[in-house]
């Protein structure tokens, strides 16, 4: 067999393949954080030497794992891709979702949900993680609701916040609804996940099928939230730790208009808002997710004066 003008055995053959072909990630490593008696799944991507932590905060209805650990092609996992540039990646999965069992009562509540990222983040600060290391959190979606609702009431452990897809408009308030006594259970389906894909040439059409078949599996039956006036509780002029509003230009869960009173209204002085031309709720899975990783990098980086951790 002849290989650029070489013969070569077959043997030889595939070990050239092997060697041009990607290595393939190393899977998360999945703690399992107690808080109040409950078993929360977090799971991590460790940079060689990271010099700061990111907690990430999956949306309404898929979990961490095939939000942020989706493996197709090259350099599409979210964690992966920030692993790279040296932070120490964690994704929690609320209750209900993905690796995290509902408790007993079946429901997942905003207040809830906030105090379970606390105490995640609180769980990250500690001596056997964060080794003193900055913790910063990102919010995705929902994800994003509750991140910022958490920084409000406890920003002395956040080193800063960072909001994508960030929609809830602080004119408007959640209504309050009587939720049945036991919670639905409706099975997800395909079309919820493709609903997010909305511009035809932001994404590959490999990256939607697999995510499609990652999403159904780690969610096959959508999680129960009730008590979603909570959400009231957010003031932006109370949000003070230093926070990165990421938008993207064509997503319609976060509407320009809805962004900009926002950003103007955040209390914090150290803030920055950066809209991603082209992508839209998924900017995470886009083809965009190269810059959307800069940006985040560019925001930590402003901040950082601690020295590199040793693994």
């Amino acid at each position: 067999m002849t290989v650029g003008g070489c013969r070569t055995s077959a043997g030889a053959l595939v070990a050239l393949l092997l060697l041009a072909a990607p290595a393939a990630a190393a899977p998360p490593i999945r703690h399992d954080v107690d808080v109040d008696g409950h078993k929360l799944a977090v799971w991590q991507k460790r940079a060689a030497q990271p010099r700061a932590a990111i907690l990430l905060v999956h949306g309404r209805t898929w979990s961490s794992l095939p939000n942020f650990d989706l493996q197709v092609g090259p350099d599409r996992s979210f964690m992966d891709a920030l692993a790279a540039t040296g932070l120490d990646v964690y994704a929690v999965d609320l209750r209900g979702y993905g690796g995290t069992p509902r408790d007993a009562s079946g429901w997942l509540t905003p207040d809830r949900a906030v105090a379970d990222v606390l105490a995640v983040i609180e769980w990250l600060r500690g001596p056997a993680h964060s080794a003193g290391r900055p913790v910063y959190v990102l919010g995705l979606s929902r994800g994003a609701m509750v991140a910022a609702l958490a920084a409000q009431r406890a920003p002395e452990k956040f080193a800063g916040l960072v909001l994508l897809g960030f929609g809830l408009d602080p004119d408007l308030r959640v209504a309050s609804v009587e939720a049945p006594a036991a919670p639905p259970r409706k099975r997800n389906t395909t079309d919820a996940a493709l609903s997010d894909f909305i511009t035809p040439d932001a994404v590959s059409g490999a990256t939607i099928d697999a995510f499609v078949r990652a999403a159904l599996r780690a969610d096959p039956v959508y999680a129960d939230w009730r008590d979603e006036q909570q959400f009231n509780a957010f003031v932006p002029a109370k949000l003070i730790v230093p926070s990165l509003l990421l938008t993207g230009e064509r997503d319609p869960q976060a509407p320009m208009s809805v962004q900009t009173k926002l950003f103007a209204r955040f209390g914090a002085a150290d803030k920055a808002w950066v809209i991603l031309p082209g992508a839209d709720h998924a900017a995470h899975l886009e083809k965009c997710q190269g810059e959307l990783v800069r940006t985040i990098t560019w925001f930590i980086r402003r901040h950082d004066t601690s020295p590199p951790s040793t693994p």
